[in-house]
């Protein structure tokens, strides 16, 4: 097998168990659908691994697999880019694509979409190694249009719901926005460059950095900024960032296996990557890093707060996705691309942990998500309590486990960081530290701590689920604790991404490197006590002191308000975008559709020719004597026309 095909198999083998299991399904049975869908996600991350160790190994590869139209100089193409950031999102993809099939056929038994679901995830999974593995613009676009139609599918997968059909359709709108950013932004590439292929753009992006464009209000811009920020209106969407934000919460409308996939290692990891690749471009542009840092430290600390006042399981962990999100951006803002994505592979795996134990919960409370209603489920459940809580420390950054090394790379890089904006950012992010430790835990002590507040019912059918369900919690389980000290040198020190990315103003400043110096370093740096505080906080609040939560919801009603309410941003959209739109769409129907169209154009034409044909009507007396008279007027006017003209 060539290289060529090889690269091809990776993901034609998905693209072959979507179209396997979406049309032939239903004739072939669930068992054998399931097995065609993880075969060919698994047989696709066995590939990658084998084009990873070749990849590390020295043999990147960059080459054009078919050339779909050539328009003058402009070439349109099909090619893979595989170095070390590609292949890395693909281990990462396909592995947690993995364990989400493998999961799906316990969380979907009973489900009649059963055979669909496969489908649908084993598509969105093709479409996200599309994106990852392009070399061009235009692959990546469609790689990137691919992840959305698949998540509008699966987030709308019990269409009979009417939540899931606005949810759905938040989503494709909401990415609409972002994606018409991406749209301008490969327009301002080819404009500018003349080309769509990544390299030639990279190569040639030094020489353009002073190029300017004269706006429409008659400003100046440079290209490079306008084409970075375009790229990441872009970015904002589909790695939901504020404030088109609001369409990931509400994703959890679809089954919790796609929760755990949109919001692990795919579709909310695209903009992320974007950014990424696009390093070469974003290092020529302060103004760039700058929106995108502080963009980030919004989302980060914003998000994290939202996630307190959350009482569904999988909301809560719906917004800690969206405050770790808002780390990465931020990464991206101060140029240290590599720690980003490194913090996007290890929270990958520690979120879809979360994620699925979340499912598992579900699935043993008979689909009940408030954990209002849960509680001391620890001993009913052990291995997913345990699994949760490796997640849950993980996510709180507590050394050893991955998210500990990847998020103080984050914080020590922001501390460093000198572009505008970056103190602010300092500060959102180690607020972070404490809020998502303190949600985190909340979690944890509300659904398996305490006195169990479920209906007996309930209670008497309480049991762990089936090894489908468990395997792949361990499996997350391994890597949540274990990923981050084995990448956290190679990534501080550049050998993980090598040239993939670029890291001319990333400075790791005094920050030890390796996991053993970062652990022994651990407990004299500040975000380490601030993870340790917010988890005592959780437990003052909700094990020792139950009370309190309540208490301080009433005493502080207004803040608590804004939380609940996101800040408003759903009502905004809701009042000015959407009624805004519907509004406008009935003044022109009103007066361009019933009034001008209808009364004039339809109705008043026939009502003139109604009026005209009573007024003619008049005329026809019946008396000879009338008749004469209008001849002879008439005469009378055709003499005078022939004789005076």
């Amino acid at each position: 097998m060539t290289k060529e095909l090889l690269y091809l198999a990776i993901p034609l083998c998905c693209l072959l168990a979507a179209l396997i299991a979406g049309f032939f399904g239903a004739k072939i049975g669930r068992s054998a659908t399931h097995y065609v869908a993880i075969a060919g996600v698994g047989l696709s991350f066995v590939l990658s691994l084998v084009v990873a160790i070749d990849v590390f190994s020295g043999n990147i590869y960059n080459g054009t697999i078919y050339t779909w139209a050539n328009i003058g100089p402009i070439r349109f193409e099909i090619g893979f880019l595989l170095d070390q950031l590609s292949v890395v999102m693909m281990v990462v993809v396909t592995f947690v694509s993995l364990m989400v099939h493998i999961y799906t056929i316990g969380y979907m038994a009973d489900d009649p979409g059963y055979t669909r679901f496969f489908s649908y995830i084993a598509l969105f999974t093709f479409a996200m190694l599309i994106l990852v593995m392009s070399n061009n613009f235009l692959q990546l676009f469609f790689g990137w249009e691919g992840v959305g139609l698949v998540s509008y599918l699966l987030i709308g997968f019990w269409y009979e719901r009417e939540s899931a059909v606005r949810a759905n359709l938040k989503a494709f709108l909401v990415n609409r926005v972002g994606d018409f950013g991406l749209v301008l932004g490969i327009g301002a590439v080819l404009a500018l460059f003349g080309t769509l292929d990544y390299a030639t753009v990279f190569s040639a992006a030094q020489g353009k950095v002073d190029d300017a464009i004269i706006g429409p209000l008659g400003y100046e811009w440079h290209w490079m900024t306008l084409i970075c920020l375009l790229l990441f209106v872009g970015a904002m969407g589909k790695s939901a960032q504020v404030p088109l934000h609001v369409w990931l919460p509400d994703s959890m409308e679809g089954p919790t296996p796609i929760s755990a996939l949109i919001h692990a290692a795919t579709m909310v990891t695209a903009g992320i990557f974007l950014v990424a690749r696009m390093s070469p471009l974003f290092e020529l542009s302060v103004t760039a890093l700058s929106v995108v840092m502080v963009i980030g430290a919004l989302t980060a600390l914003l998000m994290a707060l939202v996630a307190l006042v959350q009482n569904d399981i999988k909301r809560v962990v719906a917004y800690s996705t969206l405050s770790q999100l808002g780390y990465m951006t931020v990464a991206l803002g101060a140029s240290a691309y590599s720690v980003a994505i490194f913090h996007l592979a290890t929270h990958a795996f520690f979120k879809a942990l979360l994620f699925l134990g979340a499912g598992s919960v579900i699935i043993a409370m008979h689909h009940e998500q408030d954990m209002r209603k849960m509680g001391g489920l620890r001993k009913a459940l052990p291995i997913t309590y345990l699994t949760c809580v490796v997640g849950s420390l993980a996510l709180a950054g507590v050394p050893p486990f991955s998210g500990f090394f990847s998020k103080d790379a984050i914080i020590e890089a922001v501390h460093h960081a000198s572009i505008p904006g970056a103190g602010f950012a300092y500060v959102a992010v180690l607020l972070g530290v404490i809020i998502t430790a303190f949600y985190s835990f909340r979690l944890v002590f509300l659904t398996f701590h305490g006195k169990p507040r479920m209906d007996q019912k309930a209670r008497s059918h309480l049991h762990e689920p089936p090894r489908v369900v468990t395997v792949p919690l361990v499996l997350l389980a391994i890597p949540s604790v274990i990923a981050g000290g084995v990448l956290v040198a190679p990534a501080l020190t550049g050998e993980l991404f090598g040239t993939a990315v670029a890291s001319a103003g990333h400075k790791q400043g005094d920050m030890p490197i390796g996991a053993f110096a970062m652990l022994a370093h651990a407990p004299f740096a500040f975000p380490f006590w601030l993870s340790l505080a917010g988890i005592g906080g959780a437990w003052v609040f909700y094990i020792a002191r139950p009370q309190w939560p309540g208490q301080f919801a009433e005493r502080f009603k207004t803040l608590y308000w804004i939380l609940n309410h996101k800040y408003g941003f759903d009502l905004l959209y809701q009042r000015v975008f959407a009624d805004g739109s519907v509004a406008v769409g009935r003044t022109f129907w009103d007066l361009g559709d019933r009034r001008l169209i209808d009364g004039v154009l339809v109705n008043g034409t026939a009502s003139m020719v109604g009026r005209i044909a009573t007024w003619l009507r008049q005329i026809q007396s019946g008396l000879v004597y009338h008749y004469a008279f209008t001849m002879i007027i008439g005469l009378v006017l055709f003499i005078s026309w022939r004789v005076f003209r």
